[in-house]
């Protein structure tokens, strides 16, 4: 089956391939801001950025008469992502499509080199078997429906030209297919990432959100024993619970109310485990509006294990 062959041809080349790490979510979801931060941590000298919303099939003014939005797989050339993605987890460039999300056209495409590490992100990234093959880390961002519609009407009307009265009626049309064709992309992530209000507490408006990542045993995690056992810091608590699917499953809390002097001791404990030799780069956390959150920071750093660890791994 050609997922099984690219597993082997991925595992059995020859010389170094790109780890590749696929992160998906539905629209406003948090993929882009995740990513910003690992690009500009690692360096793009290092790390290659997919999108795969990229590969609409349709521009803006041709979705308004069709029977589907951006979210169903008919609208996207998914057969040419999953070749694309191929290449790139085999080292080879593409000519990837580009589509401009301010204006909503589809644009000149562009020519990708797959470095060291890619990153893939975008709605469909884990749709169908061939292109989950492709990948060694799968990641999901889960936000609270509600935060996600908030954040969505903040980007669209400040960015993309929308009204809140637009968004909340294109977020309506897209419900169907995003519990169809997105969510359901959830269960194939070796990492879950929530980033919400930790229930039951009030804190302050400019509280950072909490985070909570679902480590599935699909790949190993770090050992963090050391920092989760020590009772002066708040920062983390790990909990077994069970999943949707009601298999046990570990929970991580990373909490945005704790100060950031105890945030600091997880880091810096992290970042020492990926061997570096280097300081914590400052762009790790960074939000949109250009604040910072400690919990997307230790969650930036626990994708950098990863992907890191990967590529030790294949060198080994």
């Amino acid at each position: 089956m050609p997922h099984r062959i690219v597993h082997m041809l991925r595992a059995g080349g020859r010389g170094r391939r790109p780890v590749m790490l696929a992160i998906a979510g539905d629209s406003a979801a948090g993929k882009t801001t995740l990513t910003r931060g690992l690009v500009e941590c690692l360096g793009a000298d290092r790390m290659t950025a997919v999108c795969v919303d990229d590969y609409h099939r349709y521009d803006r003014a041709e979705r308004r008469d069709k029977p589907f939005t951006a979210l169903h797989p008919d609208c996207n050339y998914i057969e040419i992502m999953e070749q694309h993605l191929q290449l790139l987890s085999m080292g080879e460039p593409i000519l990837k499509p580009v589509y401009d999300h301010s204006t909503g056209e589809l644009v000149r495409p562009e020519l990708v080199q797959p470095r060291d590490f890619v990153i893939v992100e975008g709605l469909l990234p884990l749709h169908t078997r061939l292109a989950r093959a492709c990948f060694d880390i799968t990641v999901y961002l889960d936000p609270p429906e509600r935060l996600r519609h908030q954040w969505k009407i903040q980007r669209d009307c400040a960015k993309r030209g929308y009204t809140p009265e637009q968004v909340r009626a294109e977020l309506k049309r897209r419900e169907p297919e995003s519990a169809a064709y997105i969510r359901p992309q959830r269960r194939w992530a070796d990492i879950v990432v929530r980033f919400a209000p930790v229930a039951g507490r009030t804190d302050p408006p400019d509280t950072p959100l909490s985070a909570e990542l679902l480590l599935r045993p699909t790949i190993d995690h770090p050992e963090l024993s050391d920092v989760l056992d020590d009772a002066e810091h708040r920062a983390m608590h790990l909990r077994l619970r069970r999943d949707t699917d009601g298999r046990p499953v570990d929970a991580l809390h990373i909490h945005g109310y704790v100060p950031p002097e105890e945030c600091q001791v997880v880091k810096k404990a992290i970042w020492e485990r990926l061997g570096t030799g280097t300081t914590i780069p400052s762009s790790l956390g960074r939000l949109a509006d250009g604040s910072t959150s400690d919990p997307l920071a230790i969650t930036q750093l626990l994708l950098l294990y990863h992907l890191l660890d990967a590529d030790r791994r294949q060198a080994a």
